[in-house]
């Protein structure tokens, strides 16, 4: 039997980036299919999270990140630009936002199309491998989706025809994340456990043989 599990992502989430290829790899070798549903990350959902925060907070977070990068041997750079716009004084974030709200809505059309997890794999590490400057510009994104078995200018269409069932759409991927157990990202919830964390990947293929997950 096929295992399932949802995925609450966030195109800004560097722990995001780094959890998937485990999930990627996870899915190659075991009978188990991701249910991506992509999310605004916490700057465009709650904006005074991150200036209201402790300043430990963010700089230990800092160092968490590139730390768990090397420690995964998994390339990251803070992405240029950043997938969300700041105000780097009052770590702020105006509601013009040029990348964030493309990117996610985009991640909801390719789950549509069955190849959520292949285009965030891609797309993140487009963005924060470091492999590319300038990920915004040129065929950087056509090509992350192209290699992921999608047509970005097909996705686009979709995005500007569709934008506010789109939103809706990541709307309830919101509210449904909030009921799993979590509001962060990666969130990943199996038989309605919530495991939240790069950091419980291992935690949660443990569940997933407890629960009878087969190689393929």
């Amino acid at each position: 039997m096929t295992l399932s599990y949802d995925l609450y992502w966030s195109f800004r989430s560097p722990y995001s980036y780094l959890v998937t290829p485990r999930l990627v790899a996870l899915e190659a070798e075991y009978d188990v299919r991701c249910n991506v549903r992509p999310v605004y990350p916490i700057a465009v959902r709650q904006a005074g999270f991150f200036s209201n925060a402790d300043p430990l907070w963010f700089s230990y977070f800092m160092r968490d990140v590139f730390r768990c990068g090397e420690y995964l041997g998994v390339p990251i750079r803070w992405p240029v630009p950043d997938p969300v716009v700041m105000d780097p004084a009052t770590r702020t974030y105006p509601e013009e936002q040029p990348y964030i709200f493309r990117l996610t809505q985009l991640g909801v059309v390719a789950a549509e199309a069955g190849k959520g997890l292949a285009f965030i794999a891609e797309v993140s590490k487009t963005i924060w491998s470091g492999t590319v400057d300038h990920w915004h510009k040129g065929d950087h994104l056509a090509q992350a989706a192209a290699r992921a078995g999608l047509d970005l200018a097909a996705l686009d269409a979709k995005v500007a025809a569709e934008g506010d069932r789109l939103d809706a759409a990541i709307k309830a991927n919101q509210d449904a994340q909030r009921i799993g157990g979590h509001y962060g990202v990666p969130l990943m919830v199996f038989d309605g456990e919530p495991f939240f964390g790069q950091d419980r990947f291992d935690q949660l293929v443990w569940r997933m043989k407890q629960r009878g997950l087969a190689k393929r």
